[in-house]
């Protein structure tokens, strides 16, 4: 690692283009730092760290090559996308909370989008009315979208659903559904 940025990290190549700034230097862009979210390129990498990475391109404008250190390593959705279906009840802590849903931690490495229609089994404004991040909730997976890395989740649903099954985690006291 040469340098890490807000916007990326500048990596060394053994073998590269010169850079304009930095010579025989290759950039990766945030997306490609890792499969997993994160805030701070940092807390993937750091300066001075040796990494193998794959080029993708080469940016002949800016004399750098464009380079992945994602692509090195299996995407962990597919993993989890081939043990789960549709129907299945999952549990797991809201993650985060947007105008449109919440989303939630149903694995290590897989958050789904529970759909404001779909946070609770009557209408709400917002999804701050339903759920707070860090709340524990049980959800039922309504579809798995493999190419497009997206898991759709229902908290409305999972409570029709679970009235008869018996909890294998505490969820929050306040969750319809567990």
């Amino acid at each position: 690692m040469a340098a890490i940025e807000r916007f990326g990290v500048f990596v060394d190549l053994d073998d590269g283009p010169d850079h304009p700034v930095f010579p025989g230097v290759g950039f990766i862009t945030m997306p490609e730092l890792s499969w997993r979210r994160f805030e701070d390129p940092s807390e993937v990498v750091s300066v001075g760290e040796r990494i193998s990475c794959e080029v993708l391109t080469f940016d002949t404008h800016n004399g750098e090559a464009r380079v992945s250190l994602r692509a090195t390593q299996p995407d962990p959705f597919q993993q989890f996308a081939r043990g789960v279906h549709v129907g299945q009840i999952l549990y797991g802590p809201v993650t985060k909370v947007v105008p449109f849903g919440a989303f939630v931690r149903v694995a290590d490495d897989a958050e789904g989008l529970v759909h404001l229609s779909e946070l609770t089994a009557l209408p709400v404004a917002a999804a701050l009315d339903a759920v707070q991040i860090g709340d524990e909730v049980t959800v039922i997976v309504i579809e798995i979208d493999p190419l497009r890395r997206r898991l759709a989740l229902s908290r409305r649903q999972a409570a029709m659903k679970t009235w008869d099954l018996p909890p294998t985690k505490p969820g929050n006291p306040g969750d319809p559904a567990g």
